[in-house]
């Protein structure tokens, strides 16, 4: 296999190496709360950013040639073979991918379902060679101008067709490369005005939409997760999956919930206004914890860049919700990031990477201290003894009636509530952090 990278693979030297070229935090095989470390983390490459994206923003073209000097097929070939070598250096074991990053688009489905069927057979084999796998999958139904008002909720029922279609493909590639999850991010399903917008009628069609894919991957055997991945913005105003909740509040009315989860995004979850860690939380109380794009966005930016996360109170407490979680079982770390416009060698996707999981695995090693730790457990928890004993206890066994509360209630003139101590709470986090 050609080498793109002279680099070799990338050791592990530990927290005082000065070597750029290796990691410090992240020693995959170490054993951290019974699991080795890579286990905990489950590293995946995103084919679309790392293996196409090639530096063009809205100002601006390419920095960076990622067509390895060939084209048509050979081309995406050649992109495979980088991306299994990456992987290799990186000792990454996953990779997630939309049809079209892997394949080119022919003229109508069936070219391209031909073309995705032939990457597919050239990815197994990379699989067989190498022991990566692959993590999830998904159709992008958003690129295309037929997209342009939308997939599932497009109104053109041949867009609708077309976009089910493609689903189709990806669930049979899923299948074909063992592929344990399949993504659904409704990259337009949303609207820019009501004024040309049935609203209820979008909302039953995606549901339609989802209840198709999900009954065709069953019969075909797919026994892993769909994942809803919210994202509030951008590009349309309105999107149907904004958040957390709202995904939550659309699969539990359509009855999807028993089948699908989140794939949450930190830089999405910014966007909708959340932290990272709250969108982690509610899907962690609510039951639908299932996946995660790891990546961060600029505050001072109000669009979706994408970064590779480097932000270590994210990535702790990031992984504090994922410990609390019981760890993933389907889903794992997918880097939805892409190296800057200016950093743009090969190189740079390497240390990109080497940045990220290196931010997440010392992450991981923190919130297992802060666990260890347990005064910020401890102090949650003290924090609602009220609820343990007298009128707290029935409330909490659901004994209570409006009446009876009443009655305890009327004669109660002070009510002396416990301070929150969220500075102190803060301050356990930084000693934590950075106390050694």
């Amino acid at each position: 296999m050609k080498k793109f990278l002279e680099i070799e693979n990338v050791p592990y030297l530990g927290k005082n190496s000065k070597e750029m070229f290796s990691f410090r935090y992240y020693n995959k095989d170490e054993i951290l709360l019974g699991k080795k470390m890579k286990d905990h983390l489950r590293f995946a490459m995103s084919y679309w950013h790392t293996i196409n994206a090639s530096g063009t923003d809205m100002f601006g073209g390419d920095t960076m040639n990622k067509n390895f000097e060939k084209e048509g097929m050979e081309k995406y070939k050649a992109k495979a073979d980088f991306a299994f070598e990456l992987m290799q250096k990186l000792g990454i074991e996953y990779y997630c991918f939309h049809d079209v990053d892997i394949a080119p688009e022919g003229k109508d489905l069936e070219e391209s379902t031909r073309y995705l069927e032939e990457m597919v057979a050239y990815l197994k084999s990379k699989q067989e060679q190498t022991g990566i796998k692959l993590l999830w999958a998904t159709a992008n139904n958003f690129g295309d101008k037929k997209f342009m008002s939308g997939a599932a909720t497009s109104p053109n029922a041949d867009v609708f067709a077309i976009a089910i279609g493609k689903v189709k493909a990806v669930i049979d590639a899923t299948i074909a490369l063992g592929g344990s999850g399949i993504v659904f991010w409704g990259g337009r399903e949303g609207y820019d005005t009501l004024l040309n917008t049935n609203m209820g009628l979008e909302l039953d069609h995606l549901a339609y939409f989802l209840t198709l894919a999900r009954d065709y991957a069953r019969k075909k055997g797919f026994q892993g997760d769909f994942y809803i991945e919210p994202k509030p913005k951008e590009p349309t105003k309105h999107q149907y999956d904004f958040d957390v909740s709202t995904c939550i509040g659309f699969l539990r009315k359509y009855k999807l919930d028993k089948d699908f989860k989140m794939n949450i995004e930190a830089n999405h979850a910014t966007l909708a206004g959340h932290t990272f860690q709250h969108e982690l939380r509610v899907a962690r109380t609510e039951g639908f914890f299932g996946s995660i794009d790891a990546n961060q966005g600029d505050l001072l930016l109000g669009w979706d860049t994408d970064q590779f996360p480097t932000n270590v109170y994210d990535t702790t407490l990031c992984m504090y919700e994922v410990l609390k979680a019981g760890g993933f079982t389907n889903g794992g770390l997918n880097f939805d990031a892409k190296a800057r416009r200016a950093s743009n060698t090969f190189e740079d996707i390497l240390l990109s990477y080497i940045a990220g999981m290196d931010a997440f695995a010392l992450g991981l090693r923190k919130a297992q201290k802060i666990i260890e730790d347990g005064r910020i457990d401890a102090f949650i928890e003290q924090r609602y003894a009220s609820y343990k004993k007298g009128i707290g206890a029935q409330i909490q066994k659901k004994t209570v009636t409006m009446e009876s509360l009443y009655a305890y209630a009327k004669n109660l003139s002070v009510v002396a509530v416990e301070s929150g101590r969220q500075e102190y709470l803060e301050s356990i986090l930084n000693n934590i952090l950075f106390g050694e």
